[in-house]
């Protein structure tokens, strides 16, 4: 039996590190790497670079077409970084690709972030929404748990080990 192309999402709060383990996943993985912040339409970058917690209405589009994206990507498999605050965010995002969706989380506490949020340049999220993150989020039930302080290799080491336990959760 073949094994079915997976559609990783890393997700967790602005400054969890999405993008960079995301990236690397995708190079040990020889798939493609996408940034959600990527696929924001141009009001909702907007809203949050004036500092403007976004709604869930604003959000739907962009969640919509992330999970478009994944759909076109279930034949080789992806790598998406996308925040997946909420349960619904993740259930709208996995919609028609369930048996695919692995979900890592990267998981840290309000100041661990903080801090990395003010070292982090370029970047149209400003640190004042982080809160409004927190406020948010919804930590997976099912999903492999990454801790923000590890690094690359560490997280890419405890992402094997975890998927070759169990399959996978999520």
């Amino acid at each position: 039996m073949v094994e079915e192309a997976k559609i990783y999402f890393v997700m967790g709060v602005s400054g969890s590190g999405k993008t960079t383990l995301g990236k690397a996943l995708a190079q040990r993985l020889k798939i493609p790497f996408f940034d959600g912040d990527d696929f924001h339409p141009a009001e909702n970058i907007a809203r949050m670079s004036r500092g403007i917690p976004l709604q869930d209405a604003d959000r739907e589009g962009w969640l919509r077409r992330l999970n478009a994206l994944a759909g076109e990507h279930t034949a080789r498999g992806a790598v998406i970084a996308c925040s997946a605050l909420k349960e619904h965010y993740r259930d709208l995002l996995a919609q028609g690709v369930e048996r695919q969706v692995v979900w890592i989380f990267l998981k840290g506490t309000y100041d661990e972030i903080s801090e990395r949020l003010k070292n982090r340049k370029g970047h149209y999220m400003p640190p004042s929404l982080l809160r409004s993150q927190f406020d948010d989020l919804q930590p997976p039930a099912r999903a492999i748990v990454i801790p923000v302080s590890a690094s690359v290799e560490e997280a890419l080491q405890s992402l094997r080990a975890q998927l070759a336990q169990g399959g996978r959760p999520g």
